[in-house]
């Protein structure tokens, strides 16, 4: 058998992420502080692992590359706001997501249709609507200057940053009086906006109508009964989603009104812009899914996390067996992934590509992955049901997929005792006795065996 030559990992051009030293696990006094390690906290949601918390998703992802964002490519940092109006008003170093008026108007189209689905008529609709969405005072910004327009009974408000008169105003329009919304205390605002429609939402004005919100969103899967109930709802879990979001926007919206705006498109001039806050009338958050293989790691390897299913702990036997109900294959999978974690490689799925694993050296942001893994588990004499039969043609496709995009292509044999019954897989202490054994596979390739025969 020819010995596998190692190829040095493929460095991306362009790295844009700092690398962070991996979660830090307990040995104890004598190997260093302890306050360094925390339990994050994950929740068991729709047959997924799914962390809440912005804290708690900053520290996985960033020491481990553990789990991907929901509503991003990878790292969880999705946002409303508009990269270009961001970049526009990039000199008022605002706090807030800035959206344009139809972004913000389409936001409150989905709060209506979800009132509308609840029953309410039009007309309280609107009202909650109205009062829900109407602009409020930045509460970083002191009113300098107040702008009345024409003889209209109500008047706005336009603020500017202290210190820069050229820059461009920040108005908040009171068509009716509205409270500033202080976004330090928006965390008591969101009681009532938790789940849907929450007893007793306020306001900005506290009349005590309801507002429509929208449910955490949650990976598509079905619903399994031993992981939720009937009656179970995905969004039943945490108060802290509903604290974390964007409760409060910075809407663009055009300086006039009414007949001076078509005036102004007329002369084919572009109406001034201004920024406008108002409350968010339907919110999306981000969250962390985490892949059965890296939540179980961070449970019985690390000790790092403690997954909760209807707000009680779940211990490392009820996840073991839980998985597997979930994925066949969990044990197989988990197995490979823990072998390759305990190497330093950082396992990823590899499903794009017809494998199981992908293999990483520090972390997706920085190299390509090496290795394309496919998974077996036989025993002493590589016998077994394959979980994949693979036959020539269908081995050699593979191997020009993963030759392809610059990988190669292995095979992972886990080998278990002969001895080992299905009994004992059922603990995850079962991987002491499992022996792993990598093979690369290679393409032959007659032309460049006969040049490298004909140099010898």
């Amino acid at each position: 058998m020819a010995e596998a030559v190692f190829h040095p990992p493929k460095r991306k051009r362009r790295v844009h992420d700092s690398y962070e030293s991996p979660l830090p696990i307990p040995c104890g006094q004598d190997c260093g502080p302890e306050k360094d390690f925390r339990i994050f906290r994950a929740e068991m949601i729709n047959s997924h692992v799914i962390v809440r918390g912005l804290e708690d998703m900053e520290q996985l992802y960033g020491k481990g590359y553990f789990g991907k964002g929901i509503l991003s490519r990878s790292r969880p940092n999705f946002t409303i706001s508009d990269p270009k109006l961001v970049a526009k008003w990039k000199d008022m170093k605002l706090d807030l997501p800035v959206i344009t008026s139809k972004k913000y108007q389409r936001s409150v189209e989905w709060a209506s249709e979800l009132l509308r689905r609840q029953g309410r008529d039009e007309s309280t609709v609107r009202s909650i609507l109205e009062g829900y969405t109407k602009p409020l005072e930045h509460p970083r910004l002191k009113t300098t200057e107040e702008v009345a327009l024409g003889d209209e009974p109500n008047s706005e408000v336009v603020s500017k940053s202290e210190g820069r008169a050229d820059r461009e105003k920040l108005s908040a329009v009171n068509g009716v009086e509205g409270k500033p919304c202080d976004l330090e205390d928006s965390s008591e605002r969101s009681d009532g906006l938790q789940e849907g429609l929450g007893p007793e939402p306020r306001t900005p004005d506290g009349s005590g109508e309801d507002v429509a919100e929208v449910p955490a969103p949650l990976p598509y899967g079905h619903w399994d009964a031993l992981l939720l109930p009937s009656g179970g709802q995905p969004g039943d879990s945490s108060r802290r989603a509903g604290e974390r979001g964007p409760e409060h926007v910075l809407v663009e919206e055009a300086v006039c009104a009414g007949s001076e705006s078509e005036a102004v498109q007329a002369e084919d001039v572009l109406p001034q812009k201004r920024l406008v806050c108002r409350r968010n009338p339907f919110r999306i958050f981000e969250y962390l899914q985490l892949s059965l293989e890296e939540a179980f790691f961070l449970v019985y390897a690390l000790g790092c996390l403690s997954i909760y299913y209807e707000k009680e702990p779940l211990t490392i036997m009820k996840l073991w067996n839980a998985f597997t109900t979930v994925q066949p294959t969990f044990r197989t999978t988990y197995m490979a992934y823990h072998h390759f974690r305990s190497k330093g490689w950082v396992p990823k799925p590899g499903l794009k590509y017809g494998t199981d694993l992908l293999l990483y050296r520090k972390g997706p942001p920085f190299y390509h992955a090496s290795y394309s893994v496919i998974v077996e588990l036989v025993d002493d004499h590589f016998q077994g049901a394959p979980r994949r039969p693979l036959s020539w043609r269908s081995l050699a496709a593979l191997s020009r997929v993963s030759v392809s995009v610059s990988k190669e292509l292995m095979l992972c044999y886990l080998i278990k005792p002969s001895t080992m019954t299905d009994k004992d897989m059922e603990s995850p202490e079962c991987m002491k006795q499992i022996k792993v054994q990598e093979v690369i596979l290679s393409r032959w390739v007659s032309s460049r065996e006969r040049s490298d025969q004909d140099e010898l």
